[in-house]
């Protein structure tokens, strides 16, 4: 039976992801770091193409599909968008630190909100009604493949939710520029609404010395996987 391949990226790296700043509904674009890291990538590695492409309608996704895919035009999907923050827009885990709402809102499990902002839960119904509307259309039309270029709280949310090996919202995260590859297997996808995780991307070439670069730590070596991993922000 035919089987479908979903590719999901993570935009580059943005000044409020330096800062550790919690960055989502701010429309902020890539830092010259953040492009020069997706220019390096792209020459250094290998992204699969698709035959769809989508992308959240946050600048920082769509410079960053833009540099790695120049000549495609994507589907913008608001629903791709990183969760609102609210009035924590812009600010950091130590600025926040003695907000009783910042409290309130990290031991909520995500149920509460940040003031003026969206829940964990209501973020997490979004991206997967989207994600869901996706996969169906691509059933429906035998659109072999496709890119979304959304968020790193967006990609962790859908694994978490749909991904098989199953691991937590945490076991998903992906470094800027990088990401999973999918395989949706129609009678599985129907049946149990699961997707095969089978790889992470971009892909390595042959020569090793990039491939434990300082440009791909979604794969270093064991217990050097944290190094990369940015602050709250997405």
């Amino acid at each position: 039976m035919k089987t479908y391949q979903i590719h999901l990226l993570r935009h580059g790296i943005t000044d409020g992801n330096i800062q550790g700043q919690y960055i989502g509904s701010k429309d902020v674009p890539l830092n010259d770091l953040g492009i020069e890291n997706i220019r390096a990538l792209d020459e250094n590695f290998i992204y699969p193409g698709a035959a769809a492409y989508f992308t959240s309608p946050m600048q920082r996704c769509k410079q960053t599909l833009g540099l790695i895919y120049p000549d495609v035009r994507p589907i913008v999907i608001e629903e791709f968008r990183e969760c609102d923050f609210g009035e924590f827009e812009g600010l950091t885990a130590e600025e926040l630190s003695g907000s009783e709402d910042f409290a309130k809102w990290l031991a909520s499990d995500g149920h509460a909100a940040p003031p003026s902002g969206e829940s964990g839960v209501a973020f997490g119904r979004r991206v997967c009604q989207a994600f869901e509307k996706i996969v169906g259309a691509l059933l429906e039309t035998g659109t072999p493949s496709a890119v979304i270029m959304t968020h790193g709280g967006a990609i962790s949310t859908l694994l978490a939710q749909y991904g098989l090996p199953e691991a937590g919202i945490a076991d998903w995260a992906m470094d800027p520029g990088c990401g999973y590859s999918v395989r949706i297997h129609p009678q599985l996808w129907t049946a149990a609404r699961k997707v095969e995780v089978y790889q992470r991307i971009p892909l390595p070439r042959e020569e090793e010395e990039w491939y434990e670069s300082e440009y791909f730590i979604a794969d270093a070596p064991e217990g050097e996987e944290e190094a990369g991993q940015e602050e709250e922000s997405e």
